[in-house]
């Protein structure tokens, strides 16, 4: 048995471990973001669609005294 070898494949496969890690959190992060951006999109979208639909809605107001 090849000590020295077998300490640096297990150092490289540890390595290789912390790489997925921090490449799988830093995707997670990203898709958060987006995600928030898609729903504030939508959200602005849902608006101006529901002003084209009724553009007269909530522009006057009849106020009798």
């Amino acid at each position: 048995m090849d000590i020295p070898s077998l300490s640096i494949a297990m150092h490289q496969s540890k390595l290789h471990q912390q790489v997925g890690v921090s490449v799988m959190k830093m995707s997670m992060e990203s898709m958060k973001i987006q995600g928030e951006d898609l729903s504030k999109m939508l959200e602005t979208t849902t608006k101006s669609m529901e002003q084209s639909v009724n553009p007269n809605v909530g522009g006057n107001i009849d106020i009798l005294i």
